[in-house]
């Protein structure tokens, strides 16, 4: 009776396990963007005249990221704007058709390994080491990102925090 139990409960749970959000999918996104907003690193150092407020007067800085075996067409957005000198994430999702810039605005692509490395925040998988080195594939403005080096790092680990599973794209 108590291994029917058992295994009806693992089968009744199945379905839930398999439809965890994927690794850079809008469910990942998501979730992301509540990380972002968790953490006084991004929010505080990010906040201000400094990076969040230098979006071109649209109100908003986009930073999309993918995996290079899914494709740009697989991209997810995070929206940050500047709220009271805070960098805030308002969206968490697909691209939501908002202007995107490479002036103001964040294309970062990597291939899983990498983004794993980056994520755990390994030996030259920092920020700098990332760019660098290559492993983080970066199109915006550059100078910029160079200038809040502590605050990417947190970036980079926080996509690591968020989980998902890298096996399918979105």
């Amino acid at each position: 009776m108590m291994k029917k139990l058992i295994l009806t409960a693992a089968l009744v749970a199945l379905p839930f396990s398999a439809q965890a959000a994927n690794f850079m999918d809008a469910a990942w996104a998501k979730k992301a963007c509540d990380g972002w907003n968790s953490s006084a690193t991004l929010t505080n150092e990010l906040g201000g005249a400094e990076w969040a407020a230098n979006d071109g007067g649209r109100g908003y800085k986009l930073i999309q990221m993918y995996r290079d075996k899914c494709g740009a067409g697989s991209k997810v957005q995070l929206t940050i704007t500047n709220k009271d000198g805070k960098a805030i994430c308002t969206y968490g999702g697909k691209p939501d058709g908002k202007a995107f810039s490479t002036e103001y605005d964040y294309l970062m692509h990597a291939n899983d390994e990498d983004w794993t490395c980056m994520g755990e925040g390994s030996f030259g998988c920092g920020a700098m080491g990332a760019m660098t080195t290559g492993k983080l594939k970066f199109d915006g403005p550059k100078m910029e990102a160079m200038g809040v080096m502590g605050p990417f790092n947190a970036f980079l680990k926080l996509t690591g925090t968020v989980g998902g599973d890298k096996g399918a794209c979105n």
